[in-house]
Parts: C-alpha cells; structure tokens; sequence
C-alpha cells in the first residue's frame, strides 16, 4: 500500500514487542491504566476514573489548556544561521509552507495546540509525516494516540502501529509504518524511553477527590443545603410503622420539596448524620486540590485563579518564572522534533532551524518596554530602527546605524591615555626657530617727486621690522 507517497507494507517477518505492559488494551499502549483505579477494586465497582472524567475537573482543564494556548499563540519562524552566527528569520519554498499551513483542516495555532494537548493528556504526540516526489513533508498530522502504538522489533528497528483514521488519510484497519514517518514526541518517560508518561498520572487522584468533593456539595445544595439524617422515636416501633415514616419523608422533604417544614408527633426527632461544608473544611480541600494539581502541571496556581495573584507589579518577571519552570522544555522540545522530522538537520553546508518567537508570551509593560528599548539603543546595542521594529513603528531615514557619543572611546584608548598620564614621555629636544631674514630694502629713491627722501626710507623700514615680527609669532605660535 502506498501512503503519501511512501510505500508501506506489512512486515510479516517482524515481530514486535510493545514497551508499555500495557500496550493491548484499549488505551492503545498509553498509561491510563496507572489512573484507572483510584484505589484497589475500584474497577470491579465501576468507580474508575477515566481521562473524559479527570478533564472534567476546572484546575486540570485550566492547565492543559493554558499551556497548549500559550505555546500555540506564538509565532513559528523558519531560521537560519549567517557566517556571523546570528540567527535571521527566512523564507523557504521547501520548508515555509508547511509551517504556516501544516495540513488541510488545522491551521498553524490548532496544530500546535493539538500537539501539546496530545502530550499532555496522553504523555505521547504522534505526528505522520506526508511527503512529496522530491520526498520533502508537505503536511503533517497529529494521531490519535489512543490508536497508535509503538512497538520494536527483534533486531531493534522502531515502528508504530497505526490503524484507521479517515481524517489522517489512514485507510486500512492495521498496518506498521517506520520511525522515519513519525515524529514522536514525548512527556517524561518514567518506565520507557519510548513511552511518555502524563502529569494526569501524578494528580489523578487529587482531581478525583475534587470531583467526589465537587459531587457531593451538589448533592447537599439539591437537598436544601441539609445533610441526611435520621428520625428517631421515644418508643419502640414497628417495621411497617418505620417504613410508611421514611416513605412520607422522603416523598415530602427531599429533593425538590427540601427545606419545607415538617412537623413531627409522637415526640419524634430528626438528627442530622451528615458532615456540613464548615466541618468537612470544603474550601480547604478544593484548593489543596487544585494546587496539588498545578504542581505538577508546573503552572503557578495564581494563573488559574487557584490563588490569588502576588502583591508585586512585574508582569515580566513572572512570565519569565512561567516559561522557564512550565513551558521552556516543552517549547525547546517541540522545536527539536520539528527540525529533524523535516530534516532540517540534515542539510550539508547551511544551518536551518525552527523557533517560536517569545515576544508575545514574555511582554512586558508599557513603562518598561519603552525603558528596555531606549537603554539598547543609547547602549549601542541597537540601531534606532531596531529599537522601533520592538515596538511596531516604520524605520526612520538614517536610523540603521548605531550612535554613540563623541567622547566615548575604546578600552584600548583609555588604557594608552592612563598609562601616558602615570609615565608621561619625556618630550623631544627642539631647536629654537631661527629669526627669519628680513626682506632687502629697495634702494632708496633720490629722485622722488616730492623731494622727501627721509620719509619713503623710514616708512620701507619699519614694513619690513613689521613683517619680520610678524613672521618670528607664526613660527613661535
């Protein structure tokens, strides 16, 4: 059978083994079964907890939610690597298309947010890769994990197991497809490295103790907020009498007729038997509920209104304490497994890679913004267009060059100038100028007109000591 492109048979031959031990049930090779049972023999009861149920619980919905929201909002860039190491963002005829639209039905935000929801809930993403004639992945799909197994053969090749699913373009009931057309992507893996375990197995029983809490407060407030009770009587009583009392109450002030005033003859008593909200600490245990559960989906509780927000301004600060202990290493995972499953790693001679752009998740204030950027750009360390694109303005004429003030110098000048003014250089010996000579004297005129001939020979002289002082300032000056 040929499956986008890629012939795919039935390996016969192969025997495989699957890694969880609990590969053949119906969960299809997951861990659900770990949460299955809250306590021994709860199956027998009809008293497990299924993933549809644990969801049902607000902090478990909360966090698997805002995760996969969070990291889906984020813009996905193709990368590349220049000879100065810096990482440029890039358009690519082979790669860009199937990022921007990853297949027929899911735009780029649900395929992320499928992918981490998968992991999530299941421990497991399994995505199937389609390829075209020049074998490059032109769409991928997110599995269902419920119908995937992985499983290996004798000889140790990876394969997973997959069966029908018409969304995904999967026809057949039940066929085997190589690890090189399945990008998988796990939680931790406590029992396997093959299969990841989900952060439901860790709080399955603190979210079922909220639901039973969840449960029977409702029951309580059905009831006209009055526990359940017994009717007592001085005196000793029939069966018959006892059974027709409980029938007239229970048909009369439970349910929808509760909290209607009954009256009692005989002098009978009614005692409550049940545990109110106050003495059964409700609120108490719902939060301790919740809060178990944000611990180990690693989201801080305030960001599910588990508890109320810190007392402190600094919006940037606690999205950086966010990212780093709940999203980065699913952030840094989901990168990795997309830049070897469309085998951007493989490329000889060019670096490519993908990355999600933290701008959107890590914003910061206005006040703040403004301040980090006008600090980059008087620091030099970057242009005035640079600083504007942070903050969403058009480039300005000359604003792509770094501007520094005309008295900063190097390290290296500051060093020289130092090391001049501790040993100053002796300066070298110089000649005094010497006076320059003084320009002869035209021959006097005996026969000027006027007859005067003192006069023109005391005015020529005392030019030429005029000039010659002039000229000894400038070679002094």
């Amino acid at each position: 059978m040929r499956l986008f492109g890629l012939e795919i048979t039935r390996a016969k031959a192969i025997t495989p083994t699957v890694p969880s031990p609990w590969g053949s049930s119906s969960w299809g090779g997951g861990w659900w079964p770990v949460i299955r049972e809250p306590f021994t023999g709860a199956w027998q009861r009809n008293l497990e907890e299924r993933p549809a149920n644990i969801l049902a619980h607000s902090a478990v919905f909360a966090c698997v939610t805002l995760i996969s929201s969070d990291i889906a909002k984020l813009p996905l860039d193709l990368m590349q690597r220049d000879a100065d190491g810096i990482w440029q963002e890039i358009d690519s005829n082979a790669f860009s298309p199937v990022l921007r639209r990853p297949n027929r039905y899911q735009n780029r935000i649900k395929f992320v947010e499928q992918w981490i929801t998968s992991k999530l809930i299941h421990g497991n993403t399994y995505v199937l890769k389609e390829r075209d004639a020049r074998g490059l992945v032109v769409a991928m799909y997110v599995l269902d994990p419920t119908r995937t197994k992985v499983v290996v053969s004798e000889d140790g090749s990876i394969y997973y197991q997959l069966y029908s699913d018409n969304l995904s373009g999967i026809a057949e009931d039940e066929y085997y497809v190589p690890q090189s057309e399945i990008i998988h992507d796990t939680m931790v893996c406590l029992y396997h490295p093959l299969c990841g375990v989900s952060p439901i197995t860790a709080c399955a029983l603190a979210a079922a103790q909220g639901l039973a809490i969840q449960r029977n407060s409702t029951n309580l407030f059905t009831n006209g907020v009055r526990p359940g009770g017994i009717i007592t009587a001085p005196t000793e009583i029939s069966d018959e009498h006892a059974a027709r009392i409980k029938e007239f109450w229970e048909s009369n002030y439970s349910g929808g007729n509760a909290g209607r005033i009954a009256v009692l003859g005989d002098a009978m008593k009614f005692e409550s038997v049940g545990i109110n909200a106050v003495d059964s600490q409700l609120i108490e245990q719902l939060k301790w509920s919740a809060e178990t559960i944000c611990s180990v989906f690693h989201v801080p509780p305030y960001m599910i209104g588990a508890m109320p927000p810190p007392n402190y301004n600094n919006i940037e600060a606690l999205n950086q304490q966010y990212y780093s202990q709940c999203l980065q290493s699913i952030i840094m995972n989901l990168q990795l497994c997309l830049n070897e499953g469309l085998g951007l790693t493989a490329i000889v001679g060019k670096t490519y890679g993908t990355r999600f752009d933290l701008d959107d998740l890590l914003r910061m204030d206005t006040a703040t913004l403004y301040k980090t950027v006008g600090d980059g750009v008087n620091a030099a360390i970057l242009t005035p267009n640079e600083g504007r694109l942070r903050l969403n303005k058009p480039p300005l004429k000359g604003g792509d060059t770094v501007y520094m003030q005309q008295q900063d110098v190097s390290l290296e000048a500051a060093a020289a100038a130092s090391q001049d003014i501790i040993n100053p250089p002796s300066p070298p010996p110089s000649a005094a100028p010497a006076a320059p000579a003084a320009p002869p004297l035209p021959p006097p005129d005996d026969t000027d007109e006027d007859g005067d001939k003192s006069i023109d020979l005391m005015a020529i002289t005392a030019f030429a000591a005029w000039e010659a002082k002039a000229q000894l300032r400038a070679a002094t000056s």
